[in-house]
């Protein structure tokens, strides 16, 4: 016996429609090269977006073609999230901070048909324009309007004033693919992850619960995250079936700018990287006075591990509370959140902060496992095992690389990569990448746990850890530290504090003072760089065995030696 209810399919033109239809004085805010900020109501941009679908049917992209993006965050850039998808065909956002063969080989890898480009990432664009393959047009959004087409493009203004609207009722399968987005590559070829109209309007629902970003009508929403990662955390998406404002920063991503937004527009919501918050942070902790964020109810971070001791800075020295979340691109991205459960708000403060610094509980629709050699770890919080999700939003392949069909295990999850644990409460600790735990002597140290510690030494403004070859031990750790400007760190401040919280054995033989720590395009620390410069650091290490006669370094007390 079946139910006898609708079969309406899941696709992203619900969105648009309810959007329209109770939302449309609602507005999307975006700043502009120039700093000028530019207001459209939801009608407008939607009316603007059935125009873009219009305009490119009559240039001949058709249901599954790919249409690229190579844009900051904007409301031309939301207008394509819905155009492309609404009409049929996929929407495929470009990395602006890949590498030029990087940008090549994953246009024509997913066999991009247009592209549409900011003018100010035009220099950018160039580097790789003339390796593409399949692209047959190029779209300029200049955000000054009114600028005639550069040689061999086409203005994204001029055409959509000239289209005819998208009626926005082709008949679509809900398993259709929507939008692509490709890993960042750090091991390897990038990889394409196809999201369906199905995934993308669960996903929708799902972070719009209380539970995660929990955006209604009433709130105002900044995504600090760009829109060419990860869909933007699905933000631009929750916002417009929620009826939320939006509000997009375009290229200005420093502190100040993005602080005077969030004090302008009254932001209520906004999500993005640890290292943007950083810098926030540090400009709040100069000149906190000169920011009203009073509006200001939830901040959402992630795309790398959040130190405890940011979140204690933002809460305890200007009252703003962060939860972090957790996810990977073939999550669509947001897979756990940091909210507290009723029992853990009733703990005290010190509880709260660890809770808020692990990687949260797996939102609805999605399970989560911890599995090592021996199996299927238990939600007990001990040991350490490869994470591993499933769920309606959560790939189960990539796009045409079968080379990678070992990342899905063979009753149905997907590997994450990610060492972690599970506690009883369902509260997910990500120990480390699997590529970036360090194992000395045998045993396993969590390269995340170190860099949370040291970063909680306040004149530290961030840290990475890394393991390098050791002749005797494998590998050993060693830390690269950024000092707060003005402030004082040695080798021994960072080694004291360590050696407060974890064994001898654990601690970084080497402690490097550097300007910077390198990052991902997304704001990820650049680990495979930064072994590769450290290689030789431990070549010529003495073998404290022989030099000593000590016990290995990396061998717990009571461990037989080898």
């Amino acid at each position: 016996m079946q139910g006898l209810m609708m079969d309406v399919p899941l696709t992203i033109p619900q969105i648009a429609r309810h959007a329209e239809a109770l939302h449309g004085t609602k507005l999307v805010v975006s700043r502009l090269p120039d700093r000028s900020v530019r207001r459209l109501s939801y009608a407008e941009v939607f009316a603007r977006a059935r125009r873009l679908a219009g305009a490119l049917r009559r240039l001949g992209v058709r249901r599954g073609d790919r249409v690229a993006t190579f844009c900051w965050n904007h409301h031309q850039h939301l207008e394509t999230y819905f155009a492309v998808p609404c009409m049929g065909a996929v929407v495929h956002t470009l990395n602006i901070r890949l590498a030029a063969d990087e940008l090549a080989y994953i246009a024509n890898h997913a066999a991009d048909t247009v592209i549409v480009v900011d003018r100010v990432l035009l220099p950018a664009f160039d580097r790789f324009r003339h390796d593409l393959t399949t692209v047959r047009h190029v779209i300029v959004v200049d955000a000054a309007g009114g600028a005639e087409a550069l040689p061999g493009t086409l203005d994204y203004e001029t055409l959509v004033a000239s289209a005819e609207p998208d009626s926005f009722d082709a008949p679509l399968d809900e398993r259709d693919a929507a939008a692509m987005c490709y890993t960042s590559g750090t091991t390897g070829r990038p990889k394409g992850v196809v999201y369906s109209h199905r995934s993308q309007l669960l996903h929708t629902l799902v972070v719009n619960q209380a539970g995660c970003l929990g955006v209604t009508e009433r709130d105002v929403v900044l995504p600090v995250v760009p829109m060419f990662h990860a869909n933007a955390w699905g933000a631009p998406y929750a916002a417009a079936l929620a009826g939320a404002n939006q509000v997009h920063a375009g290229p200005h991503l420093d502190a100040r700018s993005l602080l005077e937004l969030l004090v302008s527009e009254r932001v209520t919501h906004t999500m993005g990287v640890p290292t943007i918050w950083m810098g926030i942070l540090q400009e709040l902790d100069r000149n906190a006075a000169a920011y009203d964020l009073s509006a200001l109810r939830h901040v959402l971070i992630g795309g790398a591990a959040v130190p405890e001791s940011l979140i204690r800075a933002f809460a305890e020295r200007h009252g703003i509370s962060i939860t972090q979340g957790w996810g990977m691109t073939e999550t669509s991205p947001v897979g756990s959140t940091s909210n507290l459960t009723s029992e853990l708000t009733e703990a005290d403060s010190s509880t709260q902060y660890a809770y808020r610094a692990r990687a949260g509980r797996p939102l609805p629709l999605v399970e989560a496992r911890v599995r090592d050699e021996s199996g299927v770890r238990p939600w007990d919080d001990s040991g350490m095992g490869e994470l591993e999700v499933r769920g309606p939003f959560v790939a189960a392949s990539y796009y045409n690389a079968p080379e990678a069909a070992d990342r899905f295990t063979e009753d149905g999850w997907f590997k994450t990569g990610d060492m972690a644990s599970i506690d009883a409460r369902g509260y997910i600790a990500i120990r480390d990448r699997s590529k970036d735990v360090i194992k000395s002597g045998g045993e396993w140290i969590s390269s995340v746990a170190l860099e949370n510690a040291i970063m909680g030494i306040p004149s530290v403004a961030e840290a990475a850890v890394i393991g390098i070859p050791h002749p005797r031990w494998d590998e050993r750790p060693l830390a690269l530290v950024v000092v707060r400007e003005g402030q004082l760190c040695t080798p021994e401040i960072v080694r004291d504090r360590l050696a407060q919280q974890f064994p001898k054995w654990w601690l970084p033989d080497g402690v490097e003072f550097v300007d910077a720590i390198p990052k991902t395009s997304v704001g990820k620390f650049q680990k495979r760089t930064m072994r590769e410069r450290y290689h030789d650091y431990y070549a010529h290490a003495c073998d404290p065995v022989a030099a000593t006669g000590a016990q290995n370094p990396a061998t717990p007390v009571g461990t037989p030696i080898a």
